[in-house]
């Protein structure tokens, strides 16, 4: 096979696959070598920014590639969908979200002790958009069902990883904390 048709052959998969998808996945069906297909798509995904294609080829960690429609394009896209808008999410949901997103994976009771309040509704309203999923049970006693965000809450946001996250405000002060260090004249000074 050609490296064209290897090219053409992931962007079939990745169309038709709609989900984020391994690249060991991918190499699997192609049948090479899985470093030889991350450069593949490294090319693919060039060649789409390159030519301001309406498509874009998104790179989720640990290792998850996904076709997906340029952000730019998306507004045109839902016109000819003609779906209804989605209502934003609440600030209910955006707090539950950040709970689990910092703390996964996290129990029901995880979020309603940080919250302060019942979260069932909520966390089940996230469920339904696939915003998040369980992520099994907790070793704990009544082995509650622990949640995490999921790849959907990942493209969303933007975010390529969790690592991408802001920094909560304790993070952010320490690591805005000023430095101590001896300048030329042999003097303390703070950056």
């Amino acid at each position: 096979m050609t490296e064209r048709q290897e090219l053409g052959s992931l962007e079939a998969m990745l169309f038709a696959h709609a989900e984020p998808v391994e690249t060991a996945r991918l190499a699997d069906a192609l049948r090479l070598d899985a470093d030889e297909v991350a450069t593949l798509l490294q090319k693919l995904q060039k060649r789409y920014d390159e030519q301001e294609s309406g498509m874009v080829i998104l790179y989720f960690e640990p290792d998850r590639w996904q076709m997906t429609t340029r952000p730019y394009y998306g507004e045109m896209v839902k016109r000819i969908l003609d779906t209804r808008r989605n209502a934003p999410l609440s600030s209910a949901a955006l707090e539950v979200l950040a709970v689990i997103a910092y703390n996964q994976p996290v129990s029901r009771s995880f979020i309603e002790q940080v919250r302060g309040v019942d979260s069932s509704s909520t966390v089940t309203k996230l469920l339904d958009k696939g915003l998040i999923e369980e992520a099994g049970r907790l070793d704990l006693p009544g082995k509650p069902v622990a949640f995490q965000v999921t790849d959907t809450f990942l493209r969303v946001f933007g975010l390529g990883s969790l690592a991408d996250l802001p920094p909560l405000h304790g993070e952010a002060a320490e690591s805005a904390e000023p430095e101590e260090t001896e300048g030329d004249d042999g003097q303390l000074e703070w950056k």
